[in-house]
């Protein structure tokens, strides 16, 4: 089970804007922050999709900390 204190930590980093949320813009744009140039807009919106419970197309912390605990 991972941690919840790294999860919020890493959930920040995605979340760039601070609202609770992490778009598919967010997304690409972290993971490029983050050295990983092949995310492309398709890719974030697909991972995004895949974590995204209620279908709102936003990941949200809940959302997220049930994907690291699968």
């Amino acid at each position: 089970m991972a941690d919840i204190e790294n999860a919020r930590t890493t959930f920040g980093k995605f979340d760039v804007n601070g609202d609770g949320f992490v778009t598919a813009d967010e997304f690409k744009a972290a993971m490029a922050a983050m050295g990983d140039p092949f995310v492309t807009g398709p890719v974030a919106d697909a991972v995004i999709a895949a974590k995204d419970a209620n279908g709102d197309g936003l990941l949200s912390f809940d959302e997220f900390w049930t994907s690291v605990n699968k």
